[in-house]
């Protein structure tokens, strides 16, 4: 009886490893803005959604890293849904306090921008199996604008 429920549990892993799932990019990250708190900047987050139903999105985590070190963090409550059988475009907000922003002066200093990296959690409840954390990840530098750029 043990062999049979251990082929069972088998079977059923192998078939849930197979089935697809959906796929995220982050596409770009910008400033967006900057407020008497905080820098904004807007991550904007491609899922792909295979199934032929839309799935709802429980939440989104993300993390915002430069230097090694965690300056922002965050979620995003309800954030919709992606739509059946396409890709969804996600805008992720993520605020930056000034007081984080003052430590990261030696990264700045030596090249005018902030290299980051922003980790994102997606969590999708997916029929049958429940709720899914889709992880999405990406490196890059965002630039600084000087006073030449302004005039």
């Amino acid at each position: 009886m043990g062999d049979l429920l251990d082929k069972a549990k088998h079977f059923l892993a192998e078939k849930v490893a197979h089935i697809p799932k959906p796929e995220g990019s982050v596409t770009d990250v910008d400033l967006k803005g900057v407020t008497r708190e905080c820098v904004e900047y807007n991550a904007k987050v491609a899922v792909k959604n295979p199934y032929g139903h839309s799935l709802p999105i429980c939440e989104i985590t993300y993390s915002f890293k430069s230097a090694g070190r965690e300056i922002a963090s965050g979620k995003v409550p309800d954030p919709g849904s992606l739509k059946a059988s396409d890709t969804t475009m996600l805008d992720v907000l993520v605020k930056t306090p000034y007081s984080i922003l003052m430590s990261l002066a030696k990264d700045i200093g030596t090249d005018w921008d902030i290299d980051y990296q922003l980790d994102i959690g997606l969590i999708i409840d997916l029929p049958i199996i429940g709720n899914f954390t889709l992880p999405i990840s990406t490196k890059g530098e965002i630039k600084l604008p000087t006073l030449t750029d302004m005039f």
